[in-house]
């Protein structure tokens, strides 16, 4: 991805997964929000599937020219939201070429940091464009002992483990969730690499693959509380800036002159031998004003008496 010229030839050959597709994006969905940045689109396969339309922008870069063409071509073909054509945009680039005020909800790396040698470096400045209670989601393969001659021949540089995401957890961020995806694909990772050692997998594989392992890996990974498979998916999320708390400052003198003790903490305040609690706000209750006795007659004086 430095040279911005996409070396691997699988992305038609995955395109066509579309139960593999269907289940990642079910484990993700709820995190895509607001505007969105989907790096490294490729030519659009995984777009025209996430996209629900409810999305308030969703833009997506990728370095390829060529593949950036095809990717204006898929959106274009793509059925209509009823949305503003602007609220969707494919823009040949990387996030070095964003600018700084560009800010997203969602932050979508999708079988692509693996490609990108300074992932480290790529996750911080990507950070830098998450809005606070936004969402960065990364979809990569699982597992260096996996990384077979196809990892080769498509340019990755590396394959994670849940643990190696969360330690490039970018400044300011933390982790929302990681898991692991496919535990019956495992298998079929496991004999490329230590049996078949192929280059690329043919459509047959790709298909046996996606029709028959895919909707088993769906019934088993809830029972292995997803420990195991041949993709891992890692969330961060940026906090939201902590509520501003106002604390109140006013003094109600009781019978023993105790004062009003401001809340803390978002707590209500207690004010001591008054027997008054303060209400939701914080404020306590006016009080009840004082009889006058005035022109209470010495009859009625004496007959309470």
């Amino acid at each position: 991805m430095n040279s911005h010229t996409y070396v691997g030839g699988e992305l038609d050959l995955f395109a066509q997964a579309q139960r593999w597709k269907g289940y990642w994006i079910s484990r993700v969905r709820r995190y895509i929000t607001g505007a969105v940045l989907e790096v490294g689109a490729g030519i659009g396969a995984n777009t025209v599937l996430l996209r629900t339309g409810a999305e308030a922008r969703w833009l997506c870069l990728e370095p390829d020219p060529r593949l950036a063409a095809r990717l204006e071509n898929t959106m274009a073909a793509a059925p209509g939201d009823g949305r503003a054509p602007s609220r969707l945009e494919a823009r040949v680039g990387t996030v070095a070429s964003l600018d700084l005020g560009d800010v997203f909800d969602t932050i979508l790396y999708i079988d692509v940091l693996e490609h990108i040698e300074n992932d480290r470096l790529e996750l911080a400045a990507a950070a830098r464009h998450l809005a606070p209670g936004g969402h960065m989601v990364v979809l990569s393969p699982a597992h260096s002992w996996l990384f077979s001659p196809f990892d080769q021949a498509i340019g990755h540089f590396r394959r994670y483990t849940a643990k190696e995401l969360r330690l490039l957890t970018p400044s300011g961020l933390r982790v929302a969730k990681s898991f692991y995806l496919d535990s019956v694909g495992l298998l079929a990772s496991v004999a490329n690499r230590f049996m078949l050692h192929q280059n690329l997998p043919s459509a047959r594989q790709i298909h046996c693959w996606d029709s028959l392992m895919v909707p088993c890996s769906r019934v088993l990974d809830p029972v292995t509380a997803y420990r195991f498979g041949k993709s891992v998916v890692c969330i961060w999320k940026r906090p939201e800036p902590p509520a501003v708390r106002t604390e109140v400052n006013s003094r109600v003198v009781g019978d023993s002159g105790a004062g009003f003790q401001p809340a803390k903490h978002g707590h209500p305040a207690r004010v001591p031998n008054t027997g008054w609690k303060p209400d939701v706000a914080g404020k306590m209750p006016a009080p009840l004003p004082l009889a006058d006795f005035s022109n209470m007659s010495a009859e009625q004086g004496s007959a309470e008496a």
